[in-house]
């Protein structure tokens, strides 16, 4: 638990976190066009037990009563996402829905009223449908309506909101959707069309810095990363290669850009020599785009959940050394608990990258606990995984990490993506069927942790 001495510093921000497609449903509701999780999420066996995001939470119609949870909760902070196609159906629209713009202005308003800062995050993965049939995020294009958006949200909420997050984890756009293949538009791989992905969601987030910022100069604005530390199975060298690997293509292939002007040499190497890519594929990764991309950035979010421990699949038990490290306890995700590897990697990025600030923008795990006949939700495990974490946040601002603030995810169970409904990240319950809220235990820890800045009694 967190003890006396790990007080956060004064005016730490506490938060919680939710985006728009996870829990909003309406999903052709006063306006709303198609986006590329809605077509995904319809297309037979693409997500656990065929779920959609068409109702999820309902938070559209309940939104009020989410706002009174968030009060109640006692966060300083909110993350949420705005759904592109409430705002523009088509994503080409020369003029964006208003019906879409005011839900949201609504929503701000009522989180200002309750002294909850509103962070906004313009892409948490659900573009429009007509986006993608021009091409999606392969397609340079993209980033002018993308901009397009950027500069009516900004310019309609700006006045109001002040924390501006670009795109949440491109990671999972560029890579999922385009070389595992279960995210949309769900290709496999394809190298050529995720690199050209990569790059046009580091672009967009470069340019879109001055388009907010001229809308509200006061504003303060990131990008979120979903990083996760590796360590190989084993010190065979064909572990340690394959652990250098992935770390590129997961974190330096986003890191270096956004603060190095470069992107890592050994994996662009890779990617020729493998024939994964030709070489002409990365001329669009111009050193003039590098310039844009690394504008200025007022914070870096970070995205953590677990560690990865790398295997050389490629390589034979008997030409390979045996697994020496094993993981310890899992989720019900099966994601390792490992706080101890997320101070390496809040130390790490601060030695490695020049960061002026960093917010924890997602931390949290998935564990199915239910109501009992009481309406009690005992979720120790979940109370310990954040109280760990936190205990290895405040070790790293200890050691000169600028990290000012702390979001959990999630406010409450939603939509999972490919795993539909079947995993619970949420501090709060939701009954999928009747769609009553029910805090968990670790909501009102949580609400405690908060009121006293981290300290216990």
């Amino acid at each position: 638990m967190i003890e006396n001495n790990n007080k956060f510093p004064k005016n730490f921000i506490w938060g919680t976190a939710t985006s728009s497609y996870q829990i909003e449903g309406a999903f052709n509701t006063d306006g709303k066009g198609p986006s590329v999780w809605d077509t995904h999420s319809h297309t037979e066996g693409k997500i656990k037990n065929n779920d959609n995001g068409d109702i999820a939470c309902n938070h559209y119609s309940l939104w009020e009563g989410d706002c009174n949870l968030l009060k109640n909760l006692g966060v300083t902070a909110y993350r949420f996402s705005t759904s592109w196609p409430r705002i523009f159906p088509k994503g080409i629209e020369n003029k964006p829905n208003m019906l879409g713009l005011d839900f949201y202005s609504r929503i701000v308003d009522t989180l200002l009223e309750n002294d909850i800062l509103p962070f906004l995050t313009l892409n948490h993965w659900d573009i429009p449908q007509g986006i993608e049939d021009l091409g999606g995020w392969p397609n340079r294009d993209v980033i002018n309506y993308y901009l397009e958006y950027t500069y009516w949200l900004s310019k309609h909420l700006g006045d109001r909101v002040k924390n501006w997050i670009t795109h949440n984890e491109p990671w999972c756009i560029s890579y999922k959707g385009y070389i595992e293949g279960d995210f949309p538009p769900g290709l496999k791989n394809n190298w050529s069309k995720s690199i050209a992905t990569t790059h046009h969601l580091l672009l967009s987030h470069g340019m879109a810095i001055p388009e907010i910022k001229s809308n509200s100069a006061e504003s303060q604005i990131g990008i979120s990363l979903n990083l996760t530390p590796a360590v190989p199975a084993s010190l065979s060298e064909y572990d340690i290669d394959e652990c250098d690997r992935f770390d590129g293509v997961f974190n330096r292939m986003y890191l270096d850009p956004l603060f190095k002007k470069s992107y890592p040499q050994d994996i662009l190497d890779w990617l020729v020599e493998d024939n994964l890519i030709k070489k002409s594929d990365l001329e669009i990764l111009s050193d003039q785009d590098l310039q844009i991309i690394a504008t200025d950035a007022d914070f870096l979010g970070v995205n953590y959940y677990s560690r990865a421990i790398i295997r050389n699949k490629k390589i034979s038990k008997e030409k390979n050394l045996p697994v020496e490290i094993k993981a310890s306890e899992k989720t019900d995700f099966g994601w390792e608990v490992h706080p101890e590897s997320f101070y390496k990697l809040l130390i790490r990025i601060k030695n490695d990258y020049s960061l002026k600030k960093i917010y924890i923008t997602e931390n949290g795990c998935s564990y199915k606990n239910g109501p009992d006949k009481n309406k009690i939700i005992n979720d120790n495990k979940r109370i310990d995984y954040h109280s760990s974490h936190l205990l290895s946040l405040k070790k790293a601002i200890d050691n000169g990490v600028p990290c000012e603030g702390y979001f959990a995810w999630s406010l409450m169970d939603n939509f999972e993506w490919c795993e539909g409904f079947q995993q619970r990240f949420g501090l709060i319950w939701v009954d999928f069927n009747s769609l009553e809220r029910i805090p968990k235990n670790s909501f009102f820890w949580y609400k405690n942790l908060i009121n006293r800045n981290g300290a216990e009694k």
